[in-house]
């Protein structure tokens, strides 16, 4: 969504500068996600869209094709970091004894008890008294 969100803000806006496109990134950081990025590196991202904007419409879609073969390594790399730490995870449970894979007789649940409500005291001038719940 941030993505096509931020495109269609560039086609709609073909002279929008890298300010602009800065301070909109860091607007929808805040406001989408309630990030203050306050590291610079909001000026780093418009100065590359800018880039790769002017290198697309010139027809060269190198840098563009390098990216995204970058994304899809560190897709890779991230998605095998989720999968190991799962996988470190299941043996810790495994040799801890957990009760997952075994078995085990549970008597039925104890009955809920039902407490009867309590009427409200109303004094001589028709006032209810205020009662402290028990805890």
């Amino acid at each position: 969504m941030f993505a096509s969100a931020t495109i269609d803000l560039l086609k709609e806006n073909p002279d929008s500068d890298e300010g602009w496109i800065e301070e909109f990134l860091l607007q929808v950081m805040l406001d989408e996600f309630e990030v203050n990025v306050d590291d610079e590196s909001g000026a780093d991202v418009a100065e590359q869209i800018c880039r790769l904007r002017k290198d697309c419409v010139r027809g060269n879609f190198a840098e563009v094709s390098a990216l995204k073969e970058r994304w899809e390594k560190k897709g890779n790399e991230v998605g095998a970091l989720f999968q190991r730490k799962e996988d470190e995870e299941g043996e810790e449970d495994e040799s801890s004894g957990s009760d997952e894979d075994m078995d085990v007789d549970m008597d039925e649940a104890p009955q809920l008890v039902r407490r009867e409500p309590v009427a409200p005291e109303v004094d001589e001038d028709g006032f209810t008294k205020v009662t402290k719940k028990k805890r």
